[in-house]
């Protein structure tokens, strides 16, 4: 589903005011969820999560983060839900509980962002986070890393990082349904040990943050194979959160964006639609581009035919985050 445009930051609307009253209730009943205890892993465990619905830049996160611990020899899993994917289709076929993401796995069953995460450290989907944990400790996990799951109350966390997209900030700052937030800003910073602004800060998001909060800022940046399509004409689709981010992130990195194809975040995409994306391609003579997480979704034949750019985080201070991590594992 899209968002509703009254979300924005700076919308006029009269739908969060009227709708704030049902907020309240979802701000209270997450609150009392989140106050439940959780199950204290035997490891470190690490949250990339957010206080707001859509694409912040968790997995993004997720992925620098894996890489850096692996790139020290620690052996990091990875534990998220698998949204966009069906963990009881895991299940149908294999003992109930979590579910270790293996090569083959389709999107379908345990979620495009699985997928990528998978390619950079042992990833495992799953509902329940202390069942997902318990899994991964006994299969070696030296330390865990949460891709969301800052509202998930089963898994006490040593590090939890409030990710926040600079384009979109908070948006309207108000609690789901009247806006896009899963909690209060305050009530979820207030279990972050930092916040990572992702982009230009463009609605001051920090400013927003309580006083305290250390906020780490870096920025997207396109992967290296993005330099293979310059001067070419593409036609750019991605079915994520923020579509606008990576037809941007293309033409900033100066490839031309000569037609855009937005689509819902996980968009589960239909052979019309993608047969509809090359023919319009074709007829523009345009190559076309998507995302590491739309070509996920694609079948091997299909993902044969586009082309991919992922992006990559670049911190403003390398050291601050390194410093944290360091914190993190000594514990």
């Amino acid at each position: 589903m899209r968002t509703p445009a009254f979300w924005g930051h700076g919308a006029r609307s009269p739908w969060p005011t009227l709708l704030a009253p049902l907020g309240a209730v979802v701000a209270s009943v997450t609150a009392r969820r989140i106050a439940r205890p959780g199950w204290r892993a035997p490891v470190p465990v690490i949250c990339c999560g957010n206080v707001t619905v859509g694409g912040a830049g968790k997995t993004t996160l997720a992925l620098d983060l894996a890489s850096r611990l692996r790139a020290r020899g620690v052996a990091v899993h990875v534990l998220l839900r698998g949204y966009g994917g069906s963990t009881r289709a895991a299940h149908s076929h294999r003992s109930p509980g979590p579910h270790r993401v293996a090569p083959g796995d389709p999107a379908s069953l345990v979620g495009d962002e699985a997928l990528l995460l998978a390619e950079v450290a042992p990833t495992w989907v799953g509902a329940d986070r202390a069942a997902s944990a318990r899994s991964a400790v006994a299969a070696g996990a030296e330390i865990l890393l949460l891709d969301d799951g800052l509202q998930n109350p089963t898994l006490i966390k040593d590090m939890s990082l409030l990710v926040v997209d600079g384009g979109s900030g908070f948006g309207n700052g108000h609690v789901l349904p009247a806006g896009p937030l899963r909690e209060p800003v305050a009530a979820g910073a207030a279990r972050c040990q930092a916040a990572v602004l992702i982009g230009a800060d463009a609605i001051g998001a920090a400013a927003q943050l309580p006083d305290g909060l250390p906020v780490l800022r870096a920025r997207l940046e396109q992967a290296p194979e993005v330099a293979d399509l310059l001067g070419r004409r593409v036609l750019a689709f991605a079915g994520i959160a923020r579509p606008e981010k990576f037809f941007d992130g293309l033409q900033r990195a100066g490839v031309t964006v000569e037609a855009r194809r937005s689509f819902p975040d996980h968009h589960p995409y239909s052979m019309r639609e993608i047969q509809d994306v090359l023919e319009t391609a074709k007829r523009l003579q345009a190559t076309p581009v998507t995302t590491p997480k739309d070509a996920a979704r694609l079948t091997p034949e299909l993902r044969a035919q586009v082309r991919v750019v992922g992006v990559r985080l670049v911190w403003d201070d390398d050291a601050a985050i390194t410093r944290l991590l360091d914190a993190t594992i000594g514990r």
